[in-house]
């Protein structure tokens, strides 16, 4: 059984930069697309990066290109977001996912969730 659990979230000024940990406890997920979103008090959850199980692509929102880099490592099942740059409004819970869904860039891609991290970035 898969069990996600996030760790790396914080409190960080505005520049400063934050490492997100995903690590599956339960069972490996290299046959799994793994994914972050984020989610922000009163609005939706937001697709943030992915990457494949197969090819390793990956995808990011274009609010975090440039800025977020999504790596994993299967020996060790874990899956990181490194993010630089950090800005007030990646303020957010954010979420790590894993799942065999074509659509890696909808929480619908998805089957197993994590309990989510806090970012805090102020300004």
């Amino acid at each position: 059984q898969v069990r996600l659990v996030e760790s790396g979230g914080g409190l960080v000024q505005a520049g400063g930069s934050l490492r997100l940990f995903c690590v599956d406890s339960g069972r490996t997920f290299s046959s799994f697309n793994m994914g972050w979103f984020r989610q922000a008090p009163g609005k939706e959850r937001e697709f943030v990066a992915a990457i494949t199980w197969s090819a390793g692509s990956k995808e990011y929102a274009d609010s975090v290109k440039g800025r977020f880099t999504i790596s994993r490592d299967v020996a060790k099942n874990t899956v990181y977001l490194q993010m630089n740059s950090l800005k007030p409004e990646d303020t957010a819970a954010y979420y790590c996912a894993a799942g065999i869904g074509a659509r890696v860039t909808t929480p619908r891609g998805y089957d197993y969730w994590g309990q989510g991290t806090q970012v805090t970035v102020s300004s």
